[in-house]
């Protein structure tokens, strides 16, 4: 341990000693370097720094009640509006507008001019809380020689952000409307052509359509029970035929035969026509119990009766015997017109019960007819549904698309009134462009102080270079490690006054010079620091 605090000594009294005989080697590279930078610094154009700070502000509206049209991120967007205020064409008009770089348009090209005015643009987004995900903030500054108008070119550019962001907004609101309403013609133009496909396989099977099911249905029984009364009316007017006709041959045999005689078949053709006046009555009674008393069948029947009522009274009309047995003489002459006349208005009801025959039979044709035709829509009915299921999928797939964008377009055009408002995202000066009164390059102070420690570093290497290349003997310590001998005796300096004289002004010579630049150093680093 002792021997290394020796050892350290040595170097040190080494180093102290080569630093007080290279004094000079090491004062005047330090002296003249930091002079010299000194006096670079001073050379160094000013350059001023005017800078602004633009707050992005969110909507003003909730989004919950008007949806942005624009989802692009803020940072994305914010260096997109930097390439189009960074442009060639941008750049040049803010140049010529203010003037700037008047010497360096004389041996630079408009491009070139381009490139060294963005060079001295920044752009600097700043986040929320230090994270820069979340943008809400951004700086703008330019640097230039003149303070002035360094300021009015950073207003102008923070105009043109401003400017920009409002423009690309709403041109991209505005274009999202436009092409919605594009889209929402051609849904239109889309679902038009399915209801005109539906509204025309509607009316082309007409009829056969499943909610058209139900009322067939429905037609169809209602069918089937005038089938019923037609087919029951057919069968009576039969009946009445076949009474009618056996009417007549008995009236017409009763004619040809004379007066009838008590118990002959003559008294026959009341009793039909009672037995056919009760069937009428009881087939009356049956139609009442189900219809009303004008139902058309019930109104029919109460023809027939009061037919057969009056046919049943001109039968029973018969000339009435005498005492005796006999027949009055003028009764016996009425009795052929009577029966003449019976027998013609029982032909005239033949013949209308012969009409009434037919006209039923044409009505249970016509019924039949119908009923066919509507049971075969009901056949058709299955067909049809699975046909319009088709086309009425297709109908809701584009009824659907046009409501979608007709609510898409809705809220796209509210969007665009909001970005025409400027009630949107925004940019928004918090602090406007400031008037610099420092210029913040070039570092006066820095320069300055980097001049002294190179050049103090440059005199440090100098004195070694020198102490290294010096194989001059200095004391004992070295002449011992160089030759083996011991040391005998050792002659110290011997100066005359005169030496001794120039030696001390020499030497104060020395301080003075030294303790001058020391001095002027030190002056010229504080007016550094001073002036800034």
């Amino acid at each position: 341990m002792v021997e290394q605090d020796e050892g350290f000594d040595v170097i040190l009294n080494n180093l102290v000693r080569m630093a007080i005989k290279r004094r000079w080697w090491l004062l005047a590279p330090t002296v003249v370097v930091a002079l010299g930078a000194c006096m670079a610094s001073m050379v160094v154009p000013n350059r001023y720094e005017s800078e602004a700070t633009i707050l992005v502000e969110h909507q003003q509206v909730p989004e919950r009640y008007v949806t942005p049209n624009s989802t692009s991120d803020i940072r994305e967007a914010l260096l997109i509006m930097t390439d189009a205020i960074l442009s060639r064409t941008q750049l040049l008009q803010i140049i010529d507008e203010y003037g700037l770089y008047p010497s360096d348009r004389k041996r630079l090209d408009p491009e070139e001019l381009v490139d060294l005015m963005r060079s001295k643009v920044t752009i600097k987004p700043t986040g929320k809380g230090g994270a820069t995900e979340e943008l809400n903030a951004f700086k703008v500054s330019y640097t230039g020689a003149d303070p002035h108008l360094v300021q009015e070119v950073t207003n102008r550019l923070t105009t043109l952000f401003i400017q920009e962001n409002l423009k690309s907004r709403e041109q991209q609101s505005a274009g999202t409307t436009s092409f919605l309403d594009e889209q929402l013609q051609i849904a239109a133009a889309d679902l038009k052509q399915q209801e005109d496909r539906v509204r025309n396989f509607k009316m082309r099977y007409l009829g056969q359509l499943p909610e058209q099911q139900q009322g067939n249905l429905q037609i169809l029984g209602g069918l089937h029970a005038q089938l019923q009364n037609t087919m029951a009316s057919l069968g009576q007017a039969h009946q009445k035929q076949v009474y009618l006709e056996s009417l007549i041959s008995q009236y017409q045999s009763l004619t040809v035969a004379g007066a009838p005689v008590s118990g002959t078949p003559a008294a026959r053709p009341s009793d039909a026509t009672k037995a056919e006046l009760t069937r009428l009555r009881n087939a009356r009674a049956e139609l009442l119990a189900r219809y009303t008393a004008k139902y058309p069948d019930v109104v029919r029947i109460d023809e027939q009766i009061k037919e057969t009522e009056a046919l049943l009274a001109a039968s029973t009309e018969a000339p009435k015997p005498t005492k005796e047995g006999t027949v009055q003489e003028g009764s016996r002459s009425a009795r052929p017109v009577e029966s003449d006349a019976t027998i013609a208005q029982l032909k005239s009801q033949l013949e209308a019960n012969r009409l009434e025959i037919e006209n039923s039979s044409e009505e249970k044709k016509r019924i039949e007819a119908r009923i066919a035709e509507y049971q075969a829509r009901l056949n058709l009915t299955p067909v049809r549904e699975g046909e319009l299921a088709d086309l009425l999928r297709g109908y809701e797939q584009s009824k659907r698309y046009y409501d979608d964008l007709l609510k898409k377009k809705t809220e796209s055009e509210l969007a665009t009134s909001l970005e025409r408002r400027q009630q949107g995202q925004r940019f928004r000066i918090i602090d406007p462009p400031s008037l610099p009164t420092k210029p913040s390059t070039p570092d006066h102070v820095k320069i300055s102080l980097a001049g002294l420690a190179a050049g103090l570093a440059l005199g440090v290497a100098l004195a070694c270079l020198i102490e290294t290349r010096d194989h001059t003997l200095r004391d004992e310590h070295e002449l011992s490690r160089i030759f083996t001998f011991p040391l005998v005796v050792g002659v110290p300096v011997l100066l005359s006054k005169a030496e001794q004289r120039r030696r001390s002004r020499g030497v104060v010579l020395e301080w003075l010079v030294g303790t001058t630049l020391c001095l002027l150093v030190c002056a010229t680093e504080f007016y550094i620091y001073r002036r800034g």
